[in-house]
């Protein structure tokens, strides 16, 4: 469907007797004519401050607009069933004292940081296929900040995820008193803000350069790169700044957190007990999957990206949208069935729940 896109009144930036329009005189040829009005067009747009009012999400081309319905009803219960599985983490963990441990901790901040992910993008998708695909301008930058903000978090937790492993396994002796209560919410305190103060540099940025030209973002939801190519001005140093920010961000959790997988590899290796090796492994194995889920994706469009090969749109904008709302919710999963003490203290409850229901059923 095509939204017409309304230009606001804009000021040039000549005097009236030298607008290029007034240089055409009847005799000029038609190429002449042509190329004069593409000039004011064009430097039109390069002087001009105003913003576009609102801009248009594109998402996947292509699809017919009676099944619009559908595809909303699909991410709807995407949604449903990502922000049950991370709210039910957060309620189990807050409410069982036996998981209240520096661990699950960190499990639920990840767990709202997924949260927040999945409920600043979604709801904005399913109402792209129910109701309207046009986003206002304040509405698209605010989009965009959190999307970035919690992918920063997410990020920043890997990594402390990695720590809490590896201080559990190669320095099992000093673990308590390293890792404690106290010390992982400082942590995960200090990750938070410093992620807000990042983004809110990147957006400052961004949000500056004038928007005056083309306002259709070739993606389900409003995102750094997506925006910042639809500027009506030379935008290199944000370019620079932006993608230093963010392979900062991306890359230096992720050599932390291979640094830390080697020296557990290895300390692993080195103990003599069978049961002893398996045991560590296995505590490794959940956030070492969810660590996977979330970085080799990413890394595989960044490094593709980057070395020059482009994306068919619709092929990018699956790709993003998977590698960006899966981990989120298939998280969950991984700590309910992948965890032994939560699947354990699952296990159990649900047993316990079981018993109370047989004996009522008999004394009935």
């Amino acid at each position: 469907m095509d939204i017409p896109l309304k230009i606001p009144k804009i000021r040039p930036p000549w005097r009236r007797d030298e607008d290029p329009r007034c240089t055409i005189s009847k005799g000029s040829s038609l190429a002449s004519q042509t190329l004069l009005m593409s000039i004011y067009t064009e430097t039109l747009y390069k002087n001009s401050t105003t913003n576009i009012p609102e801009f248009v999400l594109e998402g996947f081309t292509g699809i017919p607009d009676k099944y619009y319905g559908l595809v909303g009803t699909f991410f709807f219960f995407i949604y449903l069933m990502l922000a049950s599985g991370n709210v039910f983490i957060l309620v189990f963990v807050a409410c069982e004292k036996s998981l209240q441990k520096p661990t699950y901790i960190i499990f639920c901040n990840l767990a709202i940081s997924d949260l927040g992910f999945g409920t600043t993008t979604l709801p904005g998708i399913i109402a792209k296929y129910w109701m309207s695909e046009i986003i206002s301008f304040n509405g698209c930058f605010t989009q965009m900040y959190f999307v970035h903000y919690f992918g920063t978090c997410t990020s920043f937790l890997m990594a402390l995820m990695a720590l809490d492993r590896f201080v559990a396994i190669c320095n099992p002796l000093r673990y308590p008193v390293l890792i404690t209560h106290t010390t992982i919410a400082i942590l995960c305190s200090v990750l938070w803000i410093v992620s807000l103060l990042i983004l809110g540099v990147i957006t400052a940025h961004i949000i500056s350069v004038p928007y005056c030209g083309p306002n259709i973002i070739r993606h389900c939801y409003c995102d750094h790169v997506s925006i910042r190519n639809l500027a009506c001005a030379d935008i290199t140093a944000i370019k620079v700044t932006s993608t230093a920010i963010a392979m900062t961000v991306l890359w230096g959790p992720l050599f932390y957190i291979i640094f830390s997988y080697v020296a557990i590899i290895i300390s692993v290796m080195k103990i003599s007990n069978k049961d002893g090796r398996y045991k560590a492994f296995l505590t490794c194995t959940p956030q070492l999957f969810i660590i996977c889920l979330y970085y080799l994706p990413r890394s595989f469009v960044y490094i593709a990206l980057n070395v020059g090969f482009r994306f068919e749109t619709n092929l990018y904008t699956a790709m993003v949208m998977t590698y960006s709302l899966f981990p989120a919710l298939i998280n969950p999963l991984i700590y309910c069935f992948r965890t032994k003490e939560i699947k354990d203290t699952l296990m159990k409850k649900l047993k316990q729940r079981q018993v109370r229901v047989n004996r009522k059923s008999i004394l009935t």
